[in-house]
């Protein structure tokens, strides 16, 4: 299944009613700024570019690296000093829970200019609270695994989370330390040695959760030794290739997307057999923005017919969840699509579920004693 026809078929939920945008003009934005905080890797200058041009509004960007990085500059200032924020969807509760974002005005929202499937999925996934909008889809993407095809023979749909840790890889492997233990996680359910429900039963509640990753936090620690690098952005991930002698680990898209082309397809990014984790990144208007217009402007923009998606797909390496974005890819980006994700890859997606507000404390608890841990 290709990246167009999983964007029409998608997760297949039903619900949000379209509305008409609410139009920005220039004359009427000429004066404004749009302090953005996204993603260290998801806005491109030519973005910025083109958003400027067409709306006379200023962007004002600042960059991040982790939900909890971008959650606790928020709780800091009080749901102050951005317009537009990016959290994943499924981290919406912990947004909630602070009160950092005000409810979105579906009447000044382009929602058709958002694929379907992924403006329905984002409400259950966590984009809603209490019945009302707060965070919409901006990408899609996953974290699977990322191999250096000349060091490593690996294929996807028949590469696995396992691989990681295999006795041949000692100093040769980069995982983000949290995210490392849901891919353990599936493995070890896959081969039937800690049964989880594909990792969902850790959601379900506290003692649960910490019964499964003391396990699985107990199996990383052990073949800790074939780490090599922790990476905690795209940047570092990027460096645990090119630079740091790493031959294989567990990365997100983008950058491991962005390598492939680079290197002629040397390194290359794959689906496993247990299946890609996957995301959703979304954008919210934090309580405290002064630019409330410019906001809704940008959004608009990038749902405003595929070819501002497109521009961050093409730059970036996720994918957007703008509706015709994939008439607009370039040549390169479907061909690393189609490679990624080969056969049954898509309907094999592991999509994360909506963190309850107890979640992201525990996970963290089990991701420091793994960093702690000696070798």
């Amino acid at each position: 299944m290709n990246r167009r026809n999983f964007l029409k078929k998608g997760l297949g939920l039903g619900g949000a009613a379209l509305v008409a945008p609410a139009i920005v003009s220039n004359t009427m934005a000429s004066s404004m700024e749009l302090n953005l905080y996204a993603w260290s890797d998801y806005i491109s200058e030519d973005m910025i570019k083109a958003f400027e041009k067409e709306t006379g509004i200023k962007v004002n960007l600042t960059t991040y690296g982790s939900n909890d990085e971008v959650l606790n500059k928020l709780r800091a200032s009080k749901g102050k000093g951005f317009d537009i924020v990016m959290p994943s969807v499924t981290y919406g509760q912990q947004w909630y829970k602070h009160r950092l974002l005000q409810p979105l005005d579906l009447t000044k929202l382009d929602v058709a200019g958002c694929e379907k499937s992924m403006w329905d999925s984002s409400a259950s996934f966590g984009g809603e609270f209490r019945g009302k909008r707060y965070i919409v889809p901006f990408n899609w993407g996953t974290e699977a695994i990322t191999v250096n095809t000349e060091k490593i023979d690996a294929k996807a749909n028949e590469v696995s989370y396992g691989d990681l840790w295999k006795d041949n890889l000692d100093s040769k492997v980069t995982v983000r330390a949290h995210s490392s233990l849901i891919g353990v996680g599936l493995y070890l359910d896959r081969i039937g040695k800690v049964k989880s429900n594909r990792m969902f039963d850790t959601y379900k509640d506290e003692q649960t959760m910490r019964d499964i990753y003391s396990k699985i936090t107990d199996y990383v620690i052990e073949h800790k030794n074939n780490i090599r690098q922790f990476w905690s952005n795209a940047q570092e991930t990027t460096n645990a290739f090119m630079q740091n002698g790493c031959v294989i680990g567990q990365t997100w898209d983008g950058p491991a997307m962005r390598m492939m082309s680079e290197t002629n397809g040397k390194i290359k990014f794959m689906a496993p057999k247990e299946g890609a984790i996957t995301w959703m990144d979304g954008m919210a208007i934090p309580k405290g923005a002064k630019n409330v217009s410019a906001a809704y402007a940008w959004i608009n923009w990038y749902y405003n017919g595929g070819k501002s998606g497109a521009m961050h797909a093409n730059a970036s390496g996720y994918n957007s969840c703008a509706a015709g974005a994939s008439k607009y890819l370039s040549a390169q980006a479907k061909t690393n699509f189609e490679e990624a994700y080969p056969g049954d890859a898509i309907k094999n997606l592991w999509w994360y579920p909506e963190e309850p507000t107890w979640f992201v404390t525990v996970r963290n608890e089990f991701r420091d004693k793994l960093l702690a841990a000696g070798v």
